[in-house]
C-alpha cells in the first residue's frame, strides 16, 4: 500500500476545518492513518470514497471502552487518536452528511470538556513561569522567555474555547 505524509496544523477550536480536511484527502483516495505531533498526518492511497471525519475528545479513559462501542453502534470507525482527540470514520451515501453531535448544545460540551483540560493545567504552567522567573542566568533568561510565550498562547487557546462556546451557546 502507498502512503504518504502530510504536514497540516489545527487548533483545537478548528476542528471542523480538520474534519474537512481529512474528507477532502478520502475524496481524493487518501485515508487517514494516523496523527503525530506536530501535525503529521500518514495516509494510505485507496479507492476514493464519501468518507466523513469526525473528532471528539474523550474525557474519561475508564469508560473508553462504552464509549467507542458507542460511536461504533451509530456506524462509526474509530480510525486513531491523538491525544485525548479521538477520530471516528462513517462512510456515508451521496447527498448524507453524518454527525456525531446534532445540536449545538453538545458541541458546546466537547469545547468545554477541551477547555477543561487547559483550565486544570493552567495553574501548574503559571506556577513554573513564576518558578523560572526566580532564577538566575542567561539559560534561564531564555527559558523564561519561551515558556512566557508559551503561557500567551495558551491563554489565547483558553480564549479562542471560551469564544467558540459562547457562539454555540448564542445559537441555542
Amino acid at each position: 500500500m502507498t502512503t504518504t505524509k502530510e504536514f497540516h496544523w489545527f487548533w483545537a477550536w478548528d476542528d471542523e476545518k480538520e474534519e474537512a480536511y481529512l474528507r477532502e484527502m478520502a475524496l481524493d483516495g487518501w485515508h487517514f492513518k494516523s496523527v503525530t505531533f506536530p501535525g503529521n498526518y500518514t495516509f494510505e492511497k485507496g479507492e476514493l470514497r464519501n468518507d466523513f471525519y469526525r473528532l471528539d475528545i474523550l474525557s474519561n479513559y475508564k469508560d473508553k471502552d462504552n464509549y467507542l462501542q458507542l460511536f461504533e453502534d451509530a456506524g462509526w470507525s474509530h480510525v486513531g487518536e491523538y491525544g485525548s482527540w479521538q477520530y471516528f470514520r462513517k462512510t456515508a451515501p451521496q447527498g448524507e452528511t453524518p454527525e456525531i453531535f446534532t445540536d449545538n448544545e453538545s458541541k458546546q460540551k466537547k469545547y468545554s470538556r477541551i477547555l477543561g483540560f487547559l483550565i486544570i493545567f493552567f495553574p501548574i504552567y503559571s506556577i513554573m513561569l513564576n518558578d523560572l522567573h526566580k532564577a538566575e542566568g542567561r539559560f534561564y533568561e531564555i527559558a523564561t522567555f519561551v515558556f512566557f510565550l508559551f503561557m500567551l498562547l495558551y491563554a489565547y487557546a483558553m480564549l479562542m474555547l471560551i469564544r467558540r462556546i459562547s457562539q454555540l451557546k448564542k445559537k441555542l
